[in-house]
């Protein structure tokens, strides 16, 4: 992949590839990953869809190779979270000079939820939330104004508010098959070489080019 190349489609300035915009190290993108926007400029993806993902936290936005991000989805980060622990859900440690708190415990005004994982191959829909802490199976799709409150099982198609698994893209078998192949991982001349038959869904065929 050229790193340099921000537009995947030499007159389209409404797709970028998304790891070639992105400048923050707690967001990491695969290769031929894509992001669609025509509201803002999608080089502006970090701003305008990554939110609350404070660097005082450390937590990381992961996601895949070849995933498709539609216009407006977002992922939101621990730190917009408030503790459900406490007996307020006012955040009082963000605020340490007003209330002379130890400014070293301005995490405690959160729950901690983690990292938010998108694995390879994952269509995320328009205006999609994803919520903290969630992890997204390779091949997923995601659907349009979907809210995201709990892990994603690969190949799943999940929908509404909040999401549920709709159905399996496939059976078993061929998802077994897809997860052991990875042909997102193969490199680009034998990706090339495959288009075809991923496109016709000829896993046999994908099979044999594994071995």
């Amino acid at each position: 992949m050229n790193k340099d190349l921000i537009y995947p489609r030499a007159f389209d300035k409404q797709i970028v590839y998304l790891k070639n915009v992105i400048n923050s190290n707690n967001i990491i993108v695969g290769d031929y990953t894509i992001y669609n926007d025509f509201y803002h400029d999608p080089r502006d993806f970090e701003k305008n869809n990554v939110l609350y993902q404070y660097p005082i936290n450390n937590d990381k936005l992961i996601i895949g190779k070849f995933c498709s991000i539609a216009c407006n989805a977002k992922f939101m980060f621990t730190s917009g979270n408030h503790n459900l622990g406490s007996l307020s859900t006012y955040p009082f440690p963000i605020f340490f000079d007003e209330w002379g708190l130890d400014p070293k415990n301005i995490t405690d005004a959160w729950n901690n939820k983690g990292d938010i994982i998108v694995g390879n191959d994952v269509w995320i829909g328009y205006d999609a939330i994803i919520m903290p802490g969630v992890h997204i199976g390779d091949g997923a799709i995601i659907g349009a104004k979907s809210l995201i409150t709990k892990d994603v099982e690969p190949y799943s198609i999940v929908g509404g508010v909040p999401a549920k698994q709709i159905r399996k893209r496939f059976d078993d078998s061929t998802i077994q098959i897809l997860e052991d192949i990875k042909w997102w991982d193969w490199p680009e001349e034998k990706i090339k070489e495959s288009i075809d038959d991923i496109q016709k869904g000829n896993i046999e065929k994908l099979k044999e080019k594994q071995a």
